[in-house]
């Protein structure tokens, strides 16, 4: 065998070192009152997927325990759920106050600290879910959609919403809010290639880029008008992102985002809720469209293939280590 072809072997997704977990709810043709379609969080199995846990109506993200990927903390609508057994069994950590999560956080340097952002604010576990505690944001308008640690630095915290982006450098014990233009955030990304560059997506004014930890924002320029639901860094390209929206549908910057191209050609509509690069193959994007399928692209949007899940709207795609490092 050729040494070009046992490096494309080794390329392949077979020998992938992440899985793929969705969440969602397959909704398409779904009326109110009926039985629940398969719903939930989804693992990639092969060229399939399979259902774990129970059917859920509304999962929205997870995130895991570096020390151990198999221990995962759901962001759903009844609370914060902890699986110890990447999604085969579940516990509900939080109570009747803290409910309709929105995302959930895992600090990298001290994993026994979890954080979720809630419709009125952000609270926090430092006992890996045992208890939970609010934060005291500061601000009077506390809806938070997106929250994100720093990994760079431990405590370091940053949370998008209804006010734009806030953040603190001791572990919620104070909170400033930087660049007060900006509102409405629906995502924040970290750079896997640089840690003090961010990336934020709002409903109303496009996309931003940090290049200071979040500490002040500038907009990307050309990014077209929509709601924008995230963005994504592909780890295989320091300079290559990608952002999804209603409307949009995907755009891809190959220059860090100077310029961008129309990647939903090809997709059967422009109503995206996310795309997300896959650490397992170079400019491999993944992309949920609305009540229709996810769809993967080998080469960063230029072109694309039904990859399942028919019907569905998908909240995110997150891929998390097979074994700890």
């Amino acid at each position: 065998m050729s040494i070009a072809l046992i490096a494309l072997w080794f390329a392949s997704p077979l020998f992938a070192q992440h899985r793929l977990y969705t969440t969602g709810i397959t909704s398409k043709g779904w009326v109110v009152g009926t039985k629940l379609q398969p719903s939930g969080l989804f693992l990639r199995m092969g060229k399939g997927w399979h259902r774990l846990g129970f059917l859920h109506p509304q999962i929205q993200t997870l995130d895991y325990d570096p020390r151990d990927p198999r221990r995962i903390y759901l962001a759903a609508g009844n609370g914060c759920i902890r699986s110890d057994d990447g999604g085969k069994s579940w516990r509900i950590l939080t109570g009747w106050e803290m409910t309709e999560l929105q995302d959930v956080s895992v600090d990298r340097n001290q994993p026994d600290h979890v954080w979720i952002a809630l419709p009125d604010g952000v609270a926090v576990s430092r006992d890996a879910g045992k208890s939970w505690s609010r934060v005291n944001l500061g601000v009077a308008r506390r809806f938070i959609q997106s929250i994100r640690v720093d990994r760079s630095q431990p405590g370091r915290v940053l949370a998008g919403g209804e006010l734009g982006v806030l953040i603190s450098e001791d572990a919620g014990a104070s909170w400033n809010r930087s660049s007060p233009e900006l509102r409405l955030v629906t995502h924040l990304e970290q750079s896997p290639h640089d840690a003090k560059r961010w990336l934020a997506t709002t409903q109303e004014q496009g996309a931003y880029q940090s290049t200071d930890g979040g500490r002040s924002w500038q907009p990307l320029p050309g990014v077209p008008k929509g709601t924008l639901y995230n963005a994504s860094f592909d780890p295989h390209g320091e300079n290559r992102m990608a952002l999804a929206g209603w409307g949009v549908g995907v755009v891809v910057s190959e220059d860090g985002g100077k310029s961008w191209r129309d990647g939903a050609q090809g997709l059967p509509s422009r109503a995206v809720w996310r795309a997300v690069f896959d650490p397992d193959q170079a400019g491999a994007l993944w992309v949920s469209v609305h009540e229709e399928a996810a769809f993967l692209s080998p080469d960063a949007g230029r072109s694309w293939r039904r990859a399942g899940l028919e019907g569905s709207i998908l909240y995110d795609f997150i891929f998390v280590p097979e074994t700890a490092p």
